[in-house]
């Protein structure tokens, strides 16, 4: 279930509030062949499952760190459907670690929480903590702090 968010104020409303977590994806070879081809990023431990089964500490081949970075829009519109907007700009990215690979044909899934809501003269700034969960790990995959501005109508 999402949440529908339609003004700056509705978005306050959920400040310092866990939003909730998405549904699981498994990220398949192919989603990472196509990573590596729009990123130029062939290193043999996302592209080459043989090599990667005979000689990465991992068993196989795992998903780039930024691959899992850039599930981020993918999974926030499962849990946030913000209307009224003129632009939404992605802002920063803080306190960012990879903690776990994802390997290959492993479903991973989102956790976010509002951490804080600043108005600035009308635009919303909000700050996400995110955390991704790796299906059978204790480690997240990454966790971190995601900021967008939302310009609403």
């Amino acid at each position: 279930m999402s949440i529908t968010i339609g003004s700056l104020a509705e978005l306050q409303q959920y400040d310092g509030q866990e939003l909730g977590i998405t549904a699981w994806h498994t990220i398949t070879q192919e989603q990472i062949n196509q990573f590596a081809a729009a990123t130029l990023d062939f290193q043999w431990i996302h592209t080459d499952p043989a090599r990667a089964v005979a000689e990465s500490p991992f068993g196989g081949t795992i998903a780039h760190g930024y691959l899992t970075l850039s599930l981020l829009p993918y999974f926030w519109n499962q849990l946030v459907q913000v209307e009224n907007l003129k632009m939404q700009v992605n802002y920063e990215i803080t306190d960012f670690r990879f903690n776990q690979a994802v390997l290959v044909d492993t479903p991973v899934r989102l956790h976010a929480k509002l951490l804080e809501v600043k108005d600035l003269r009308g635009i919303a700034k909000a700050n996400i903590g995110v955390k991704m969960e790796i299906e059978g790990s204790k480690k997240p995959a990454y966790t971190g702090v995601i900021t967008f501005l939302y310009h609403f109508l």
